[in-house]
């Protein structure tokens, strides 16, 4: 039985629910790094980078070389690029939205004892 195409698109957002794997797709925008590379630049243990490096690239969203002892890990594709540059919008988009609710909260109601 073929999964339908809504339950697929919610497997592959789950897939990029963790913090380290969003790390690492921008990180992964400007070119491909080395683990090393990835590790100085996000604040977790190898372990926890390498489990969230294999999930990446079991789902096809990066791909690895090895070269000796170093490992470097790349985007699969430039669409992944592109959805990262699309939340960022989004998000832009819903934040200045609360600003703008929050600078109404913040704007003095006239008292109704004045009027």
């Amino acid at each position: 039985m073929q999964v339908p195409l809504y339950q697929a698109k919610a497997e592959f957002f789950r897939m990029l629910g963790h913090p380290v794997r969003i790390r690492v797709l921008e990180l992964l925008q400007d070119g491909p790094k080395p683990v090393r590379s990835l590790l100085a630049e996000i604040d977790v243990e190898p372990s926890n980078l390498s489990q969230q490096l294999a999930v990446l690239r079991r789902s096809g969203i990066v791909v690895s070389t090895r070269e000796g002892s170093t490992v470097t890990y790349a985007l699969a594709g430039g669409d992944v690029a592109d959805l990262l540059r699309a939340a960022r919008r989004i998000l832009t988009e819903m934040l200045a939205g609360r600003n703008e609710l929050l600078a109404e909260l913040r704007q003095v109601e006239p008292d109704p004892a004045n009027t």
